[in-house]
């Protein structure tokens, strides 16, 4: 997939090589057109189906003030609902994850609800009036599965189904047989100080890797190259570098690395990292899997979210290789936290007057392309008059829809 220097075969000759404007990190306004527009209309990935495999298991999914509940129905199905009782709109469900036996009642006023999300029955039901079980139950929201991993969507889009979506790496994809995996620890969750749209410029670079990481350079070397956002995913792979490594983790995890025979000869020593617009991305390793997302709290702060899962039957050098493929991932992760608060910060600065990308910083172009598609306003190097984003953005779009 490379060429030349490490430059992907994708990237024209002559390209664009600006960057969304700076006014863009930094909008109130904005930042509430996004969460509607990219967030609550596009798919996120929830949890894992293991996560919620037994009758009455549950996990819970905050973001941009929505509240999702997967559920485990006791006929087995899995569903999803918005995580607010129809009475006062309090959460049902407290707890992150858990298991219910046979109900959920609500901890404030103590509406009770069946698990497959209908009303069971208020509290003190002579003080109100005869309610429908389904009217009054649960709101649903959209729910998905692929290669075993749960999305949900809190308001219809445009976007096709995951497995739609994902369709073009599904060959690749398969033989690491994630629908049969399990947890390998609780969910993790961070919050940055930055916007959101910081995290996936820095996510989507590969250009710093070889100044920034030294633990990814030393364990992919100039193999790792990533590929253009194409109709909602992006792929990134990462080769390792022959060489026993210079680091501690890096050498001993080529070391104790067992050989996965039932996966492609490219993929046995190596990293595959697909992405789902807008702020998604599951990470394939031969040992095991995670998952990675991010969401704005609000237009200064983000917050970052990933899981891990292994499979069921684990050898020893299996357990080893998470162990320090998880080293090398914290180290990365602290030190692109850094990097995404100072190019953040940067953006207020008076001496700031936009980006140059590089070829090796294509996919982000792709993304920048992808919202500019979806907002229209953000392809304007000035920001509208304050109070105005909204209403420009709407009469942006209505010029550019067909």
């Amino acid at each position: 997939m490379l060429h030349g220097r490490g430059v992907p075969q994708q990237v024209p000759m002559e390209w664009d090589r600006s960057g969304l404007p700076s006014w863009t990190y930094h909008n109130e306004e904005l930042a509430g057109i996004e969460k509607d527009v990219l967030f609550r209309r596009h798919w996120q990935l929830a949890c894992h189906l293991s996560d919620v495999a037994e009758r009455g298991s549950y996990v819970t999914f905050d973001m941009v003030g929505e509240r999702a509940l997967v559920l485990r129905g006791a006929d087995g199905v899995l569903r999803a609902f918005h995580n607010l009782c129809r009475h006062r709109g309090s959460r049902v469900v407290a707890t992150s994850r858990g298991r219910c036996d046979r109900m959920l009642t609500c901890p404030f006023h103590g509406w009770r609800y069946n698990l497959d999300g209908t009303l069971r029955g208020p509290a003190f039901p002579d003080s109100l009036p005869k309610l429908d079980r389904t009217e009054y139950g649960l709101k649903p929201i959209d729910l998905d599965v692929w290669r075993g991993f749960v999305f949900v969507r809190f308001l219809p889009g445009d976007q096709p189904s995951v497995s739609e979506v994902f369709a073009r790496h599904d060959a690749e994809a398969t033989p690491y047989g994630t629908d049969a995996m399990e947890p390998a620890a609780e969910f993790e969750i961070q919050e940055l100080a930055a916007n959101w749209k910081a995290v996936a410029d820095v996510e989507h670079d590969v250009y710093h890797i070889h100044q920034a990481h030294p633990d990814l350079q030393d364990l992919y070397g100039r193999k790792f190259h990533n590929e253009p956002l194409i109709d909602g995913t992006d792929r990134a792979f990462g080769a390792f570098s022959e060489g026993p490594g210079r680091r501690w983790s890096v050498r001993c995890y080529k070391r104790i690395l067992p050989e996965r025979l039932d996966l492609p000869v490219p993929n046995r020593r190596a990293w595959l990292y697909l992405g789902l617009f807008p702020n998604t991305v599951i990470a394939f390793c031969p040992h095991s899997t995670s998952f990675y997302q991010w969401y704005p709290l609000s237009m200064r702060r983000t917050i970052w979210r990933q899981a891990t899962y292994r499979y069921r039957e684990e050898s020893r050098e299996s357990r080893l290789s998470r162990y320090l493929s998880h080293r090398i991932d914290r180290y990365t992760e602290r030190e692109d936290i850094r990097l995404t608060e100072w190019i953040w910060e940067a953006m207020e600065s008076s001496a700031f007057d936009g980006v140059i990308l590089s070829d090796l910083e294509y996919t982000v172009r792709s993304y920048h392309d992808a919202i500019r598609t979806r907002i229209p306003v953000t392809t304007l190097e000035r920001a509208p008059q304050r109070g105005a984003v909204a209403e420009t953005n709407a009469r942006m779009s209505r010029l550019s829809s067909p």
